[in-house]
């Protein structure tokens, strides 16, 4: 169970760190493409996504407050099934282009990373 954790972590950490660096320096493409955040939105979710994807990883790996990483992951995992809420008002059309699919699975493996970090 521990080494599917951290396959997970590390998966979810990149991808995280990947999206959150396109929110926050591409925020122009995004605000213009969804209206229901202004820019200063989209750089902080980017913010948010960058910083979790860190912790999912250094707490756990440098074993100092190891706490951190359900905290991130719990974080993540709201903040990614609120934005897949969002994506939900513009297409509910299931494609593998639809960022709703996407928002939807990360969050849940960041939940199931949340409860196996904490239950351990």
């Amino acid at each position: 169970m521990n080494a599917l954790l951290w396959v997970l972590q590390i998966a979810l950490a990149l991808l995280y760190l990947a999206g959150g660096a396109y929110k926050t320096f591409k925020f122009d493409e995004l605000a213009n493409q969804m209206r229901a955040l202004p820019a200063s939105g989209w750089r902080a979710l980017g913010v948010l996504e960058m910083v979790g994807a860190v912790l999912l990883i250094v707490p756990a790996a440098a074993r100092w407050m190891p706490v951190l990483t359900p905290l991130a992951a719990a974080a993540l995992a709201l903040e990614t099934l609120a934005l897949a809420g969002l994506y939900a008002r513009y297409s509910l059309k299931l494609a593998a282009t639809n960022p709703l699919i996407w928002a939807g699975v990360m969050g849940l493996l960041a939940a199931i990373v949340a409860y196996g970090r904490y239950a351990r």
